[in-house]
């Protein structure tokens, strides 16, 4: 293929957890993007004692009896010389990392690539976006909305796909002066044309040489097609009518294909392990053909899910675009890097894997999207000329697994498949998504009352989940560490002294409401433990917290040696064992996102904290009956904690303003 894009040196690199093994692309791609990599500051390793000072308060509000709380003070006490080895070998690793993070290999591999859990539910997030106000309204067009706005967004996607494959994209940096700190740009290759493939005890990210690809993939009706959708010599998007007509083409031949071959994405929903089995068997029966066909599908720059749903909530969407419920699941390729979707009434959204790729790189490509509306896209990519050189759509739509079906059908495949449907259907089964759209105030009002407003949020979420659970819970907030070389995340502890002292004097059930020197008192503390939870946060995005450096030590534990006291105390695994998984992400074009939990009976919630108004996506195994509570809990403590700086104003309006007696 004649291309002005740069070529890789190899048509395909496959990963194994090491972004050192792949950092030599971000030399040969160059760019604005990767100018910062060569003088990033390494992740530090903080100071055993300085550790343990940040740990214990975090842990005493979570033991159970006085007993657990002097052993836990007592073995935090011979941590220090317990862990002297351990440290001293984690810092030879560090030296040893000099060009990357001592951590990032060790969390790549453990915290993503060998973990054998489905990663849809488990692992990936989602992002609901805001509807397109722009997209055509004819009713006498049969075209329907998830059409337009699919080309729309493989329009944007080509955009940012080409600056992120030229490393013309600037690097992200963050800061209120200048110069700004620039953020590491490792993740960026494993974006596009790429995806994760299952093996029995690890999994493998392969990327393929975006030069050779002009193809992105197509779902509908469980059926994948090759569409290609930039120009191969330039890397541009093609005009916004080819691509519909494209598009299309891909639903007319699903519709005709429906009833033919078995649907191949259910395997991806399965366990890593079951998953692993089935591709071998996908391979052995298949031969070529089906190798071609998985590296065709494997190497394409994105998925596109055309979902034949109409859905209206946002728990509706939800539901969709974090696992694809019982009627769209069938339609995803769960591996892949970047799955988007349109429904069939406009309703779009995305789902990240999240293995070599955490969210706030991937915002970057979601910003693009929802910023393009369809008259944008329009604009930017019109039909030149007569459009001749696309004259048929069939010239750029490819049936990926046409040839194989007959092939699959005749060899048992048909079996694996339905016992991976099944695994997925309990999958779906078993977890519920709830919405809280909190319309009562947002981050104006917050930051009018003096707080910060994501402290302000984890305290409201501490409130709920102390009601929820009648105690407290191990909290983690993700915080981003991409200041660092291969940087990811650190654990913001949401459970501190003061939290601890503000949900109890609070209570578990509102009390007290209009006692002006009662809300005095509790406004005092609620100050101190938002200001408590500032002050973690910064530490955090400095690497200087406490669960990334104690896993690092734990790892360096040798067979015969014996791991240091503290790690087995029930209050230290207590506080690890993250019940309440959270993370924020407030932006102006986003209608929900989330994830799910991270322990069986915990709870996650993604939020946003918009400036009128707050959103909660709340997930968790529905045996528990979590969601729907801690969506009213939630509410009842925003609403509470904000009656405490309003409630004198409050019994003065009531006497003004009588209630009817209706």
């Amino acid at each position: 293929m004649s291309t002005n894009l740069k070529p890789w040196p190899y048509p395909m690199v496959e990963s194994n957890g090491d972004y050192r093994e792949e950092a030599y692309l971000e030399d040969h791609i160059g760019g604005p993007l990767y100018e910062h990599q060569h003088s990033m500051p390494n992740l530090p390793i903080p100071n055993v004692n300085d550790t343990l000072s940040k740990f214990l308060p975090t842990a005493m509000p979570l033991v159970e009896s006085d007993d657990e709380g002097s052993t836990l003070v007592a073995q935090s006490e011979c941590f220090a010389e317990q862990a002297k080895h351990l440290q001293e070998k984690l810092i030879e690793r560090r030296d040893h990392f000099k060009n990357s993070s001592w951590l990032q290999k060790w969390w790549n591999q453990l915290g993503y690539l060998q973990v054998r859990d489905p990663v849809v539910v488990n692992v990936s997030y989602f992002f609901h976006f805001s509807d397109d106000e722009t997209l055509p309204n004819n009713p006498q067009t049969t075209t329907n909305a998830s059409i337009h706005r699919g080309a729309a967004m493989l329009i944007a996607a080509a955009e940012f796909r080409k600056r992120v494959i030229t490393g013309t994209l600037p690097t992200e940096k963050i800061g209120r002066k200048e110069p700004k700190t620039p953020l590491c740009s490792a993740a960026f290759k494993y974006m596009f044309n790429a995806c994760r493939v299952p093996h029995r005890i690890q999994d493998s990210y392969r990327m393929y040489d975006p030069s050779l690809h002009t193809h992105c993939i197509v779902a509908r009706h469980g059926k994948f097609y090759a569409v290609d959708f930039v120009d191969g010599d330039t890397g541009d998007a093609l005009p916004l009518e080819v691509l519909e007509e494209r598009l299309k083409l891909c639903v007319r031949l699903a519709e005709e294909e429906n009833s033919v071959g078995v649907d191949l994405g259910w395997l991806t929903s399965n366990d890593r392990d079951s998953w692993a089995d089935a591709r071998k068997k996908l391979l052995d029966v298949g031969g070529v053909k089906m190798e071609q066909a998985l590296e065709r599908l494997e190497s394409g720059a994105l998925l596109l899910c055309l979902d034949d749903e109409e859905p209206v909530s946002r728990k509706q969407c939800g539901e969709i675009f974090w696992h694809g419920g019982n009627s769209s699941s069938h339609n995803r390729w769960f591996d892949k890097s970047i799955q988007i979707f349109c429904t069939n009434n406009g309703k779009a959204g995305l789902l990240g894997e999240h293995s070599m790729i955490d969210g706030m790189p991937m915002i970057g490509l979601a910003d693009h999207i929802v910023r393009t509306s369809y008259s944008d896209a329009l604009t930017r990519a019109p039909m030149s000329g007569s459009g001749s050189d696309f004259a048929s759509a069939n010239n750029g739509v490819e049936s990926i697994f046409g040839e194989c079906s007959k092939i699959i059908d005749a060899k048992g495949i048909t079996r694996v498949v339905a016992d991976a449907k099944q695994s997925m259907t309990k999958l779906i089964t078993d977890h519920e998504l709830h919405v809280q759209s909190f319309q009562g105030y947002g981050s104006d009002q917050i930051k009018k009352m003096g707080y910060s407003p994501d402290a302000f949020v984890q305290m409201a979420i501490q409130l709920a989940t102390y009601r929820l659970f009648q105690k407290q819970a191990a909290t983690y907030e993700s915080s981003q560490a991409r200041v660092f070389l291969h940087g990811r995340t650190e654990t913001t502890r949401s459970v501190s002294p003061a939290s601890s002292a503000f949900v109890k004097r609070m209570g578990l059930t509102p009390s007290n409401r209009g006692n002006e020197a009662i809300n005095t008192e509790k406004i005092g503390l609620l100050q101190q433990a938002v200001s408590s939870h500032v002050t973690y946060i910064g530490q955090a995005a400095k690497g200087l917290g406490v669960d990334r450096h104690f896993f690092g030590l734990s790892l360096l534990s040798s067979p015969n040696d014996k791991q240091p006291d503290l790690y087995s105390h029930p209050a230290f695994q207590r506080s690890k064992t993250w019940r309440v998984s959270t993370s924020h992400l407030t932006h102006p074009r986003f209608d929900n996102w989330g994830f799910g939990e991270v322990v069986p009976d915990g709870v996650g919630i993604g939020y946003a904290v918009k400036k009128t108004y707050c959103m909660f996506n709340v997930t968790a195994r529905k045996e528990h009956g979590f969601t729907e509570k801690l969506s009213h809990l939630l509410e009842e403590a925003l609403l509470e904690m904000k009656e405490l700086h309003s409630g004198s104003e409050q019994a003065v309006n009531a006497q003004q303003h009588p209630q009817s007696k209706l």
